[in-house]
């Protein structure tokens, strides 16, 4: 955890904070790892050899949970959609899915938005039944492990990130701050559902902002209620999540999931020179953008204390190099 202070926020007498979830150390880092912790030792449990799921064509989840399964003597199977047009070469996260050795399977899929349940569930059934037939005993993950289904039984992810948010308060407890503010990416909902329980458990006054990357709040807020409301029954905490606690803001949501515009691009590059921090430009790039557009409109108060989560998924930068020359040198 450390402090962002070269972006000229102490005119408004606010406080940013960095979580960088991106240095977890699995692969090239991020959130999943954490969830993936929590994943891989139900995967282990229940015996299974061979690790399923499924994402967008550059996922770092995808990433993430090939590196975990490898590490830990499994097959990683990674069912790939296209949910941007950056076609199918190998760089970026789909290179690294490669060097790991995972097997990929492509798809086509609604362009702009976080692929649907609907989408996949013949897809991954099919996977599935294939491992079967050749002998493994497949473990199937949902998307960003993020509700339960398939082979997970409890919401891990979100059990992940409640964990992940006490240690952001006891970090900052040790340099005395209460945060006011937790804002981070959101896409598949655990992380935002895991840090609200965290902060309803141990600091009521945190407030959690989810930037959405791929769905407009009303479609995505029955998601992350849900997975808080199920991650709060699974830890059994007497605790109550109401609606007013889940706080998504989706103004932010550009041309769509996974698609690099002028205002990301340029957030990644404000964020790269004034603290050497590279962001990404599916989500932590988007999320930053809105955090500093919100602090220009005096979205926040004098005072307040912002913990901005790294989520990671930097590899994703390289596939996107045509979108950075073109907007960062026009």
């Amino acid at each position: 955890m450390t402090e962002m202070s070269n972006l000229g926020l102490e005119s408004q007498n606010l406080r940013l904070f960095i979580k960088r979830d991106d240095l977890t150390g699995l692969a090239f880092g991020g959130n999943k790892s954490r969830k993936l912790e929590f994943i891989m030792a139900d995967v282990l449990a229940k015996k299974a050899d061979v690790a399923i799921t499924w994402a967008s064509l550059q996922s770092n989840w995808c990433l993430q949970t090939a590196a975990a399964a490898r590490k830990l003597g499994l097959k990683p199977i990674l069912v790939l959609f296209k949910t941007y047009e950056l076609g199918e070469q190998v760089d970026g996260n789909i290179l690294l899915d490669f060097i790991l050795g995972a097997e990929i399977h492509i798809k086509e899929a609604a362009k702009g938005k976080i692929v649907s349940l609907d989408e996949v569930a013949e897809v991954i059934e099919e996977v599935r039944l294939k491992t079967l037939k050749e002998g493994y005993n497949p473990y199937v993950v949902p998307i960003g492990g993020s509700t339960p289904g398939f082979s997970m039984d409890l919401p891990l992810g979100a059990m992940a990130y409640v964990q992940a948010g006490l240690e952001i308060f006891d970090q900052l407890k040790e340099q005395q701050v209460i945060p006011t503010w937790i804002v981070h990416a959101s896409g598949s909902g655990a992380t935002q559902a895991g840090l609200v329980v965290a902060a309803k458990a141990v600091s009521p006054q945190t407030k959690v902002m989810g930037i959405c990357v791929s769905d407009p709040k009303k479609d995505f807020f029955p998601e992350v209620y849900q997975i808080a409301q199920e991650t709060v029954a699974a830890l059994d905490l007497k605790i109550s999540i109401a609606p007013e606690d889940i706080i998504l803001v989706d103004n932010y949501l550009g041309e769509g999931y996974g698609i690099l515009t002028a205002n990301i691009a340029q957030v990644i590059r404000l964020v790269a020179q004034q603290e050497g921090i590279f962001l990404d430009p599916v989500y932590t790039g988007k999320a930053m953008w809105a955090l500093l557009d919100l602090i220009k409109q005096g979205y926040f108060h004098s005072g307040d204390r912002i913990v901005f989560i790294h989520t990671g998924g930097t590899a994703a930068l390289f596939p996107h190099r045509q979108g950075f020359l073109s907007f960062l040198t026009s």
